[in-house]
């Protein structure tokens, strides 16, 4: 499996003003065992940081298969 990441984008959530959150793309290269052919995907995260847990969350908001 190959990564590569596109782009990442911080910005402030609207509903909350006190929440810190970006975006990044990750394009990777998975194995369809169904067709046995690999596919280019195009995941898009939501990195938000918790403030009850003191952490970053990384979150899958979208993914998509990327045509060649």
């Amino acid at each position: 499996m190959s990564v590569a990441l596109t782009h990442a984008v911080a910005l402030i959530v609207p509903e909350s003003p006190a929440v810190d959150a970006r975006w990044e793309t990750e394009h990777r290269v998975v194995w369809n065992q169904q067709q046995r052919i690999s596919e280019e995907h195009e995941l898009v995260y939501e990195i938000t940081w918790i403030a009850e847990l003191g952490s970053w969350r990384r979150f899958l908001r979208f993914q998509r298969t990327v045509n060649s």
